[in-house]
Order: C-alpha cells, then sequence, then structure tokens
C-alpha cells in the first residue's frame, strides 16, 4: 500500500555479515547494548522487524523504543509488526482471496484502478482442507467374537501371514541412488532428461531412490473425487496465482499447510535483495505457531487481519508478557513426545498464560529433536498463548542440515544469526534474558494420557482412561458428562455388520483416525504407531470392520518413511489405509458410517467414541452418532482401535489373544524408545525431504492441466455454489460515517459460556434439515454434492444460512442442543438464519447475548462474518477470546462486555427484552456505554476495543472497508 516516507531511521545500522557471503542485516543489537541483552529471543525478532520497517509513516521511531524498553512498556503498548510472509490454507484462506477479488471490484466501482489490489507480502496458500474420506480400506481376515462379550475385542485368529518388507529396487547408479540398494543396471543420472517425478498421478519416491512407486489406490481415488468435487475452488486459485502478485499455491494432494511450512516453506532466515533479516510469519490456521520450534516467530490471526498484512499493513499487538518456561530432566522412556506436549499445556494452562508469549529455555530444551518441539508449538492455542518460542540453536542447524539446507545459506544464517544474538547457546544458562515469569517443568513427570472425552484441554492418565469414561457416563450433561442412567450403562447393542454379528455397548470406538499433522507431526510417534501394528499383527490381532479407521498423512514424506521402515503394510492389515494427504477427520470430514452402526447406536442411545491423533475433540465434531472423543497419540489409536473400546485398561485386562489362545497385553507390543529411535535415524533421511521439495516443485499433473481464467477482475458465475462475490462492500462510500446508535434491537441468541468459533460456524458437513442444505437443493444440487462448510468459505450465501448451524449450539430460548432460536415479534421457533431474515426484513437490528470465552477455539473469520450478514450489530458478553473479538472488531460488529462481576444472570435479563445504546462521538478505547433495555433496566458496558486502530476500523465498518477506501 502506498504511503509516504522519509526513508529508514536506522539505515545506519545497516552492515555488512563478517563472511564470505558478504551479505547485510540490520545490526540491531547496537541500538540497545545491555538493554538489548536482557530481551527475550522472540521480542529481539519484533525489535527487528520494527527497526527494518521504521518508515515513520505506519511505523514510528518511537514504536521501535517502546519495543527496546520492553521491561517497562510490556502489558500496555501497542506496537505495530510486520512479518515476513502470509500463510494461508484452503478453509480459512479462500474467504481471504475472495474479499480481495471483491475488493478489486469495489474499488473499481469507487474509481480507482482495481490492479492495485495485490497482496504486498509473500503469501503462501495451500489447498489442504477439501480433503473427505470417500474411500478407505477396512481390515480383512475377520472372524467372528469367540468370547462371546459386550465389546468386539480381537478375536484367536489363525495365524496372519506378516507382509512382505518392501522391494529395494535395482540401483539407478550414484547421481540418483541416496542409500542402500540391490545391486543392478545404473539408469540415467538425476536431472537427465525427464524428472522422475513428473509423471501421471505424482508418485510417491522411494526413500532410497528416486524411482518412483506407486501411490496407495485410496490417494488415487480420493484426489480424484477431490478434484471433482473442488474443480470450481480449485479453478479460483488458479486464477488468483495468476491475478495476483505474491501469490505461491500448494496444490492439492502435497500436505496440511502447517506441516508443509515445517518440511518446506519455512526460512527461518529471510533474503530479500541481499539483506537478511529473520523468518516470521502469521495466517489463517491455529497451527502456524509449529513454526515456533524451529525459531520461527508466528501465530494464527485469521482470514480479517491476515488480508490487511497481505496488503501492506502491519499487525497491531500489544507487546505482550514473556512467559520463560526453563525444562529440565528427561522424560520416561514410555512416554511419547504427544505425552511431553500435554503435559506441558497442563502445567502452562494452570499457570495462566493466556495472551502472552511462552518462551523456553533450560537443559531440557537441549534434549528435545526439532519435531519435538514444533509438536510442543503447536499447543499453544490450546492454552491461550499465541506463541511458544524455542530460539535457534545447534539442534536446529542439525536438522535443518539434515533435511536439505544449503550449506552455504546455512553458513550464512548461523554468522547472522550470532551477529544479532538470536542463536541460543546450550552451554551456559548464564546471561539468559529476562522474562515476566519463570515456569519450571521437570520433564521426568509426565505421564502417559488421553484428551477427552469432548474437549481437548480436559487430559486423563492412560491409566485412569477407563474408571474416567465410566464416570462420565454417570454425569450431568456438561463438559464431560452424559448423563446415562445407571440401570442403561451396561446396555449393550447387536450389531449385524458384513455377514457377522458383534455387539456394541458405551465406549465402543466407532471411528479409529490417524493423522501425522499438528501434535502428531513427530516421526517418531508415527514410527512408534507402524511398529506397534507390526507387532499386532505378528500376534495375530486385528481391528473390527466395522469401526470406520483411516491414515492421512500430513505429507508424503510421513507416507515415505512408513513405507521405508516396512510398517504401512502392518497399518493397512489392521485398516489404517492411506486415504489422502489433507484436514479429514480431524475437521469433520469423517465420512458417513454404516447404516448398521447408525442404528445400533441410536437403538442403544450409546455413548460412541471416536480416537484420533488430532488436536481437536469438540463434542460432535466428528458426527452426530460419536458423542465421545478422544485425543491419543498414535500409537494409542491403533490400541483403542484393536480393543474397540476406550473402557479397558491397558495394564490389567488385554488387547485380545494370539492364536494359541494366550492374551495380548499392550506392554507386549510397545515399541521401545530405542527402538523407535533407531528406525527413525535408519529411514527418516535427508532423501525424504528432498523428494517432498521435489513433489512441490513438479506439482501435480490434474493441476497443471487445470483451465482457470486470465483476467484483471474474476468472471463471477452466478450458478456457481462455492465462488460468489460477497456483500460486504455493498453501499461503500468514499468516506465513513458516524457509527450509528443501536435502538430496539432483539437477542438473536441467548449462549452460555465458552462457546466456541466450531459452534458459531462449523466446519464439517452439511446437514439435510439444514438452512445451506435447503439453499443448495433449491440450487439443484443433491446431498451427495453439499461437500462440507469449510469447502463453500467462498459462498457467503451458503456461509450465513450455516451461521449457528452446529447440532451442539444451546440456546438458552430453546433449552436444548440445536440450531435454533425464536423470533420474537411472531413467537416461531426457526432455523436461526430464517429468524435473522424475518428480523432484517423487519429492519430490527440484532444482539448476541453470551457468557465468558466467547469465540473460543479455531481462528475462524466466518464466525464473525456470518453474524454480521445476520444482521448481528453487537455481542454482549462476559468475555472474549481474543481472537475472536479481533475478527468482530474487523468485520463491524461491536464487542461489548458487561462490567466484572455482572452477567445477564446477575442483571436479571431474560433476552427477550429489546435493547437500544449510542456511541458517543469521539468513541475511545475501553469506553464505558450506556445500555436500556424495553423493560426499564439501565446497566452499563465496556466497548471492547483495545486501541485507537480497533475504534478506526469499527468507525469504517471494518476493516475491509477501510482498506477499501485507501485503494481508492
Amino acid at each position: 500500500m502506498d504511503a509516504p516516507s522519509a526513508g529508514n531511521t536506522f539505515e545506519y545500522l545497516i552492515e555488512t555479515l563478517n563472511d564470505s557471503s558478504r551479505k547485510k542485516f540490520f545490526n540491531v543489537p547496537k541500538l540497545g547494548g545491555t538493554k538489548y541483552d536482557a530481551l527475550p529471543y522472540s521480542v529481539r525478532v519484533l525489535l527487528e522487524a520494527a527497526v527494518r520497517n521504521c518508515d515513520g509513516f505506519l511505523l514510528k521511531r518511537e514504536d521501535v523504543l517502546n519495543i527496546l524498553d520492553w521491561r517497562a512498556t510490556r502489558g500496555h503498548v501497542e506496537v505495530p509488526f510486520f512479518p515476513a510472509r502470509v500463510l494461508l490454507q484452503d478453509f480459512t484462506g479462500i474467504p481471504a482471496m475472495v474479499d480481495l477479488a471483491a475488493m478489486r471490484e469495489a474499488v473499481k466501482t469507487l474509481g480507482g484502478d482495481p490492479k492495485r489490489v495485490h497482496p504486498a507480502c509473500p503469501t503462501d496458500l495451500t489447498v489442504d482442507h477439501s480433503l473427505q474420506i470417500d474411500f478407505s480400506k477396512c481390515a480383512i481376515q475377520n472372524a467372528p467374537n469367540p468370547g462371546g462379550g459386550d465389546q468386539p475385542r480381537a478375536a484367536k485368529l489363525s495365524p496372519l501371514k506378516a507382509p512382505a518388507p518392501p522391494r529395494r529396487l535395482p540401483c539407478r547408479g550414484p547421481a540418483a541412488c541416496r542409500g542402500p540398494c540391490e545391486p543392478g543396471e545404473p539408469g540415467p543420472a538425476r536431472g537427465a532428461g525427464k524428472p522422475s517425478t513428473q509423471i501421471e498421478n505424482t508418485p510417491l519416491l522411494c526413500p532410497f531412490h528416486l524411482q518412483p512407486v506407486p501411490e496407495p489406490e485410496t490417494v488415487l481415488k480420493s484426489q480424484e473425487v477431490e478434484f471433482g468435487r473442488n474443480r470450481e475452488r480449485l479453478q479460483f486459485f488458479k486464477w488468483c496465482s495468476r491475478a495476483f502478485r505474491n501469490v505461491a499455491l500448494v496444490p492439492p494432494g502435497t500436505g496440511l499447510a502447517h506441516q508443509v511450512s515445517l518440511e518446506y516453506l519455512t526460512r527461518v532466515v529471510f533474503e530479500e535483495e541481499a539483506l537478511l533479516f529473520p523468518d516470521s510469519v502469521v495466517g489463517t490456521d491455529s497451527h502456524i505457531p509449529m513454526v515456533n520450534g524451529l525459531g520461527v516467530l508466528g501465530w494464527g490471526v485469521g482470514g480479517i487481519e491476515t488480508e490487511a498484512v497481505m496488503l501492506g499493513l502491519p499487525v497491531s499487538l500489544t507487546l505482550p508478557e514473556v512467559v520463560g518456561c526453563e525444562l529440565t530432566g528427561s522424560s520416561n522412556p514410555f512416554v511419547t513426545s504427544i505425552d511431553v506436549v500435554l503435559g506441558i499445556t497442563k502445567h502452562l494452562r494452570q499457570a495462566g498464560v493466556a495472551g502472552k508469549f511462552v518462551e523456553f529455555f533450560g537443559s531440557g530444551v537441549s534434549q528435545l529433536s526439532v519435531v519435538d518441539r514444533t509438536t510442543i508449538a503447536n499447543m499453544s492455542p490450546e492454552y491461550g498463548a499465541p506463541l511458544s518460542f524455542f530460539p535457534v540453536d545447534s539442534v536446529t542447524l542439525r536438522h535443518l542440515e539434515h533435511t536439505g539446507f544449503d550449506k552455504a545459506k546455512l553458513s550464512s544464517m548461523e554468522a547472522y544469526l550470532k551477529a544479532v544474538r538470536l542463536f541460543r547457546s546450550e552451554r551456559s544458562d548464564a546471561g539468559q534474558p529476562e522474562y515476566s515469569q519463570v515456569i519450571r517443568i521437570n520433564l521426568s513427570s509426565i505421564v502417559a494420557t488421553v484428551s477427552g472425552p469432548k474437549r481437548p484441554q480436559d487430559r486423563v492418565a492412560v491409566t485412569e482412561m477407563k474408571r474416567d469414561f465410566r464416570a462420565c457416563l454417570s454425569e450431568k450433561v456438561g463438559f464431560r458428562g452424559f448423563q446415562i442412567a445407571a440401570e442403561k450403562q451396561e446396555a449393550a447393542v447387536a450389531l449385524h455388520y458384513e455377514g457377522r454379528d458383534y455387539r456394541l455397548s458405551h465406549g465402543a470406538v466407532v471411528v479409529a483416525a490417524l493423522t501425522s499433522c499438528t501434535n502428531n507431526c513427530n516421526p517418531s510417534v508415527m514410527l512408534a504407531a507402524g511398529l506397534l501394528a507390526k507387532k499386532a499383527v505378528e500376534a495375530g490381532l486385528r481391528v473390527q470392520p466395522y469401526i470406520r479407521t483411516s491414515l492421512a498423512p500430513g505429507s508424503g514424506m510421513v507416507t515415505h518413511y512408513l513405507s521405508a521402515s516396512g510398517v504401512l503394510p502392518y497399518l493397512r492389515t489392521l485398516g489404517f489405509e492411506v486415504v489422502g494427504y489433507g484436514c479429514s477427520t480431524c475437521v469433520g470430514n469423517t465420512g458417513p458410517l454404516s447404516e448398521a452402526v447408525l442404528s445400533a447406536v441410536k437403538q442403544g442411545d450409546l455413548v460412541t467414541c471416536g480416537v484420533l491423533s488430532g488436536s481437536r475433540s469438540f463434542e460432535g465434531r466428528l458426527c452426530d452418532c460419536v458423542r465421545a472423543t478422544y485425543l491419543a497419540s498414535p500409537p494409542l489409536v491403533v490400541a483403542c482401535a484393536i480393543a474397540g473400546t476406550v473402557s479397558i485398561d491397558f495394564q490389567t485386562e488385554p488387547l485380545g489373544t494370539d492364536p494359541a489362545g494366550r492374551h495380548v497385553y499392550l506392554q507386549d507390543i510397545w515399541p521401545s524408545r530405542e527402538e523407535v529411535q533407531r528406525v527413525e535415524e535408519e529411514q527418516v533421511l535427508c532423501s525424504v525431504f528432498q523428494a517432498l521439495k521435489e513433489r512441490m516443485e513438479t506439482g501435480d499433473k490434474r493441476w497443471n492441466s487445470l483451465e482457470a481464467p486470465d483476467s484483471v477482475l474474476f468472471p463471477w458465475d452466478a450458478k456457481s455454489t462455492y465462488i460468489r462475490c460477497p456483500s460486504f462492500f455493498d453501499g461503500l462510500t468514499r468516506e465513513p460515517a458516524a457509527p450509528p446508535p443501536i435502538e430496539n434491537a432483539h437477542v438473536l441468541l441467548h449462549l452460555g459460556d465458552a462457546v466456541t468459533t466450531d459452534h458459531i460456524s462449523p466446519a464439517g458437513s452439511i446437514a439435510r434439515s439444514s438452512a445451506a442444505a435447503k439453499y443448495l437443493t433449491h440450487r439443484g444440487l443433491t446431498p451427495r454434492e453439499f461437500n462440507s462448510y469449510g469447502a463453500r468459505r467462498g459462498n457467503d450465501a451458503v456461509m450465513t444460512r450455516g451461521t449457528f448451524a452446529n447440532i451442539k449450539l444451546f440456546n438458552k430460548f430453546i433449552g436444548k442442543p440445536a440450531p435454533k432460536t425464536i423470533h420474537f415479534p411472531s413467537g416461531q421457533t426457526l432455523d436461526v438464519f430464517e429468524a435473522a431474515e424475518l428480523y432484517q426484513r423487519e429492519g430490527i437490528p440484532l444482539l448476541i447475548l453470551a457468557g465468558k470465552k466467547y469465540g473460543a477455539g479455531s481462528s475462524r473469520d466466518w464466525a464473525a462474518k456470518g453474524p454480521y450478514l445476520l444482521g448481528v450489530r453487537a455481542v454482549l458478553a462476559e468475555s472474549y477470546e481474543k481472537i475472536h473479538k479481533d475478527h468482530l472488531v474487523g468485520i463491524g460488529i461491536a464487542p461489548l462486555q458487561f462490567l466484572p462481576g455482572q452477567s445477564a444472570a446477575t442483571l436479571g435479563l431474560s433476552g427477550r427484552e429489546t435493547f437500544s445504546l449510542a456511541f458517543p462521538a469521539e468513541l475511545s478505547p475501553g469506553a464505558t456505554l450506556s445500555v436500556k433495555t424495553s423493560a426499564g433496566k439501565v446497566f452499563s458496558v465496556v466497548a471492547a476495543f483495545e486501541n485507537d486502530v480497533e475504534v478506526t476500523l469499527y468507525k469504517h465498518g471494518g476493516l475491509l472497508n477501510f482498506v477499501a477506501r485507501k485503494f481508492s
């Protein structure tokens, strides 16, 4: 974005790196001396970005000095931050790109040049969230349960023949071979002629050779369906990559945004025109913080703020408190990295680090691999921290070397990071930065755990899983309880499936999903799952066929090392077939369960379970019939699938019996840490990462041949049900008007505590009876063509109808979970959209009443955009999740907050009244406003704007209107 500039105030700090590269950098330590040395590493990155981008307009000298004086200014001074790049994934990225396309239309209408609308910041867009599990392959060689017990445990079987290890292909010559090989005729050297990756269906590459090996059949089928189902979206994405500068697309079938970011997109140190500076990123996904494990400062801010960064505006943030987390000791050999993650998460949640940066130090840090660190960093949104930072050290550099980083770049990177004191030394803790608070965690105190049955933060020791689940059956319906009558807790229902009889009861596992994204990107836990599967198959155990099993790797790299280590055939034997690369079960793309299972669950009113190695376990996220969801490490997912139930004590109860009738316990097949590490060292090679890079750079045949428009303005298709020009810019004027008062507003929804963005804007399947389904049916689509809300985020008509459409939404007006509300003028109970539509026809503004932590969960801009298009003018809550509150401001909804100690209940508000309030001409952050109800009650609320920037955005009607006016 154009802005006046008098040059950089701190150009005098530019120096040449003292090595052979002769690259330049801002020597920021010279600015602050001892004051700089006391700064946490993460704050040093913020300071460098401020120094480098100081133009006296968007970023001023006083901003730089405020960051340098962090000890005095933290917690109450706002500073701008220019990240080096932006990362989008398709579910949240497509509305951002649709908004940019619509902004071009708006700029043209206002008389401006639409070609000026371009991302000013490098933007990577990963198409990774559209995959649905249309094809899966269940285990074969099934037999009836001879024990006749209620739970379908592994039965006695005839011995299964162990799958043969992967065949090593003949050596293709020294230029192509990267590992042990069989003698054979040498082939053409790597790079000669047509690259080996440029063949149909982009097959995987053998880790020992660049000779391609076929994709699993389920991957090819799923990708074929994905391209057909999402063709309109993919064509729009391709138009974006052509129409907008600074946009790079990662096509479908490559991997997850956060995983590809770690393996391919992350720079660690950026270089532009021979100037070096730290890599940093913001993006539209709650798992962006994974990159902090590599020493890259990054966090998720949602689509609206990300669009601002893409267009050349900084992120505004309050200088954070920084909590130092000292790790000591070493973890138990039987504890996985996931257990370490959940243990640290528990400590940090209890310590209260919400809204604060977390930075790790201490002797225990050096014992953690980079993948361990990224796993830990990934969980920062779960305990409320924007990020958890691991400074670059020798462990980081070794990891980058093993994954194929250019050695010359690594040398310059190390020299630069040491010159600006961003390199952590393991030799001594002397001279450590000063922190706002220090938390100490002994890794040896951590035990194996799962999380559930309804929320990811509810951690349960594996040894307590059975007891805890049985207790949850009795508890009242809430965050944990299911309120099953005592006489019904032992209920068992007959299930006839594929010619055999089984019995289901409470705790039965019906979904078991292995994913290698976010928490489970660590090769050690995926290899542990594969080795456990190998030992289970060799012992004659198997998974019952009605359990919907799947394996969705975070990238092709995972399939490489699982295949190379010889464990993939064993996973496949247990039903964990690779279904594709993308978010699947975690975001509700589970696919329908069989009618037989659905009927049995309904007949017995059973609390059945899903077990997955993801990071989200909110109730109702998987599918309607799965009421309990547990997050577990990949090997525990396999173990639970074999057991067929979560109501099992793994210490005392067997998983099943071997062909000789002997009990097989979990400890009999659990791989040791030494075994896993040995396989990891031998199989996770540099060639694996190189193969991913070649796959990224070569692309996919379907994607390469996909046609897309070539025009300045996107040619909107009125018939499209995926891509539609949104109405955010309707009626946009060159100058903003003062915020009008809210008069006689009705309450659309009266909500309680911890309403998540999933409740507000679900990402999963579209229910056949929903308002969105009615819209799509009217457009001629069948239920099979509905796809998901996440896939249709480029269509505001679908997303508005999907707002508050979650089946688990509890609206106090209704008194039970349902996506319904009351239209008070008529007294009708309607779908939320239908009621809002009536209110809008009548010209009645709307409010939402809520409790504490409104907008918790994933960063999701449609959770603000949807209510805005429903006619919601303000939300009145006891407290907010910060990211969601920022989204409300960014779209033009006023975030109002009850005074401390007050709530709808304490004020005697039923929500059936109408509400009126006015905004002062000089609206200021944190201003107190007076609200009057139709019942005559008057009370005060706080306008929860944090700074003058937020007030300005609200006055403009939101960030999109503000930016469009700037371009015009």
